[in-house]
């Protein structure tokens, strides 16, 4: 496996680079309800649980990490995708290869002592990229073992839910869930997984309940990360208004 690689510089370049430019240039805006660092989690390590549904994924989670946590955060990934963009690795991303078993072990042993020395970690448990309306969500084990062999940990789930509505540009919306804290050791793996997999996809249905009872815009109740400026649509309103 590829350990994680951290560079506080490098960090701080690309944090400005994928806040300023990637993610601005891509979304029209992008915000968060709930609360990634919940205080009832104490100082627990955190592993943050999230649906896979875009490209966009692993770095909108990243921007919304560094701009609301005090926390050292890692990113479990794909090793192939990782051996492409290896610079991930210097933003604390490491890898998967969910082909060979003897890797995947490393891979959770990696986060479980990531998790045990206080730190954050991220995984997507369904463990490839599916169409955001796809159900069941059905999780991989992976996730579970992880609480298992560190029982200490908080689970904050996090939803993602994006699309194209009355912009050229698309809107994202993350959801940060209660933590959930159990003896995790005391469980095994399959109550686990069904449990966490059962309480994302809730999670994601009323998450998208909510944009939906807005028809399409963004509810007040999630926090502006990111904001463009105004649409092609927005200023076209604006020209009418001001001709009247």
């Amino acid at each position: 496996m590829l350990k994680a690689a951290k560079s506080k510089s490098f960090n701080a370049l690309f944090r400005r680079y994928n806040s300023w430019y990637l993610l601005r240039r891509h979304f029209r805006f992008i915000g968060i309800s709930g609360d990634l660092q919940p205080a009832s989690a104490g100082n627990s390590p955190v592993l943050y649980l999230m649906n896979h549904s875009s490209w966009w994924d692993g770095l909108l989670a990243y921007h919304a990490a560094a701009a609301l946590t005090a926390r050292e955060h890692y990113f479990m990934m794909e090793e192939a995708q990782l051996r492409k963009f290896s610079f991930f690795r210097r933003l604390g991303a490491y890898s998967i290869n969910r082909g060979e078993p003897a890797d995947v072990g490393a891979s959770l042993r990696y986060t479980a002592a990531l998790l045990r020395a206080g730190d954050s970690v991220w995984m997507y448990p369904e463990g490839e990229l599916l169409p955001l309306e796809h159900r069941p969500l059905t999780l991989m084990d992976g996730a579970a073992v992880v609480l298992r062999m560190s029982p200490q940990t908080a689970v904050v789930p996090v939803t993602l839910y994006h699309g194209l509505f009355f912009h050229p540009k698309p809107e994202a919306t993350l959801m940060a869930g209660e933590p959930l804290r159990y003896h995790w050791k005391d469980m095994d793996r399959h109550r686990i997984t069904a449990m966490l997999g059962a309480c994302l996809e809730e999670q994601l249905d009323r998450h998208r309940q909510t944009v939906l009872e807005h028809q399409g815009h963004v509810p007040e109740g999630f926090k502006p990360l990111i904001k463009s400026g105004s649409s092609i649509h927005e200023r076209y309103d604006a020209w009418r208004r001001g001709g009247r």
